[in-house]
Order: C-alpha cells, then structure tokens, then sequence
C-alpha cells in the first residue's frame, strides 16, 4: 500500500513537472547535466535569417557567448542594427561580426557568400538555417505557385546553401554542425497551413536521410521543432493567393513563448548536439508527444479536436 502511494505521489509530481515545461525531456536533460552554450566560444556561426524573430535572437544569445557571428538576410539595414547590438552584448571587437546580406532563394549566389565567410573568418563551424516564411490558407483554396514560392524560401535555398556547407565540412571541418529551425508543422499535420507545414516535413526529410548517410560521424544535424513564438512571421506570410500577404498581427494576450526563451533554448539544443528539439509550451508540447508516441489514437482524435473554433484558435497561436 505505501509503495503505491510514494508511486501515485512521484507520478502526481512527474505530471505537475511536465506540465511546466516549455521543451522536451531530452533538452531538461541537457540543461539540468549537459554542455553549456559556453562552448560556443570562438566559434563561427552562421545564421540565415537574422535580421528579426527568431535568428535575431539566436544572435543576442549566442553573442554572449562570445561566439563569431555572420548574419544573414533580405533587409541588410536590420542586419547592421543585429550586428551592432551583438557587438555591444559580445563586448568584442566589430570584426568579429559580419554582415552578409543576400536572398536565400538566390541560389546563384551561394557558393559566393560561402567564400566570403571563409575569407573573413578562414573557417566556419555551424550554418543554422532559420530563413523562412509562414502561410495562412485553407488546402483547397491555395494556388499552386504558392507552394513553389513557399518550397523555394524553406527548403530548395536551404538545402542548396546546405550541400555547398556539408561539402566544405566533409573535407576540413568533419565536426561542423547543422542547425534547422522547422517547426510543430514540421510533425504535425496542422490544419490552415497545409503548404508551410509540407515544406517542413520536407526538411525532416532531406536532413533525418542526410543524418543516415553521415553514419553518424563527427557532423552534427539539429532540427528545431518550434512552436508558436512572439514574431513578426505572420504579418509576412503567405496566404492562398500569389502577391498577397497576411498582415496578421499576433495579440499580446496568446500563449506564445518569448523570442528570446526560444532562443535560449534552441542554442542549448545545438550546444549538446540533440537530434530533434521539441520548443514549444502546452498544448502544443503535450500534442508532439501523442502524435509520436500514440500515432494511431492522435489520427483519430485530431479530426474532431481540430473543430473550426479550435483551427481559429491554432491559427492565431502558429
């Protein structure tokens, strides 16, 4: 009888714990007995889309470590504003930081930025890959050039700036690492953002093969699975149509996570090399462990959890 309820009570305790959570089990360990973002020091670390969201604040964090920054995006006046902020958190010298603004879907001109990172710096040690852009749209209401506009931001100009990366790590740097800022869309088929969230599982899909084939070598791949945040990313999302974008601005009130804990957390994840990072706060959390520990129930269940009230709910939150 007493061992029941010391169990009953560790169970209560354990319950109460999880549901303070706003990450998974694998990253409570690394935070509670795992490495320190300090290792990031002296590093060189690239980050797409660094101007806001975010990779801004990925920057912020990882600044204080005092790891060598190149910062990346479209709006290269935003980038100068990271860049001088990283400095004075960094206390480190301006060089240190380097602005290389360029479009992620300019293909053409990847291999050119990637010289010029190993000609300020004379190596690189993480490339996270955060560029990216949201949509807001029913299924049958999307227009297919749509999804190419949205596949050319998320994954083909990723992955081509990847595989110029992985060919200079397989050759000089065979403990480089990869960052992947996907998203709750990324296992989860969420309703209203059926074209975003098929561009990252198409993520999941080129990096957990890319994982395999590495067999587990010194190269490092992590995927961050990013819950609703505090960003400007719905006010630049697509919707269904070409042209229009949504302008949505997320309430103050939401049951987001801040941009800077994100951050905090994605920067942990990346320090002790962990596969996939669930960051995400509940429901969201509690619902990427049903999927994928109870796959069958979470098919059943989430046609009639996804109601129309509870779609404009998720809508607001992701």
């Amino acid at each position: 009888m007493l061992f029941l309820i010391v169990f009953l009570l560790v169970f209560v305790y354990f319950l109460w714990q999880f549901s303070q959570l706003d990450h998974d089990l694998e990253i409570l360990w690394a935070l509670k007995f795992g490495k320190s973002i300090s290792t990031f020091k002296g590093k060189v670390i690239w980050i797409t889309g660094a101007s806001s969201g975010i990779g801004e604040h990925l920057a912020y964090v990882l600044a204080t470590t005092g790891a060598k920054l190149i910062l990346s995006g479209r709006n290269e006046s935003k980038l100068k504003e990271v860049a001088a902020q990283c400095v004075s958190i960094g206390n480190y010298d301006e060089t240190n930081v380097m602005v290389l603004s360029f479009d992620i879907i300019d293909r053409q001109c990847h291999q050119k930025m990637f010289d010029k990172v190993l000609h300020h710096f004379n190596r690189l040690d993480i490339l996270v890959n955060n560029a990216g852009r949201a949509q807001r749209a029913w299924f049958a209401e999307i227009d297919s050039e749509i999804d190419h506009q949205l596949f050319e931001v998320n994954v083909f100009g990723l992955i081509n700036l990847t595989r110029i990366v992985l060919k200079y790590f397989l050759e000089h740097n065979p403990n480089g690492q990869f960052g992947v800022t996907s998203s709750t869309a990324g296992i989860i088929g969420s309703p209203f953002v059926s074209s975003y969230a098929a561009s990252k599982h198409a993520l999941h899909g080129y990096f957990e093969s890319l994982r395999n084939e590495l067999g587990r070598k010194g190269i490092g791949i992590t995927l961050f699975c990013v819950g609703p945040t505090f960003s400007n990313i719905l006010y630049n999302a697509f919707t269904g149509k070409p042209g229009e974008i949504a302008r949505q601005i997320q309430p103050r009130t939401s049951n987001r996570m801040t941009t800077d804990r994100c951050a905090y957390l994605m920067a942990c994840a990346l320090a002790n090399k962990i596969d996939q990072a669930w960051i995400a706060r509940h429901p969201i959390l509690l619902t990427h462990y049903v999927s994928q520990y109870m796959p069958q129930l979470f098919r059943k269940i989430a046609p009639k959890y996804f109601s129309e009230r509870m779609i404009r709910q998720l809508r607001d939150l992701n």
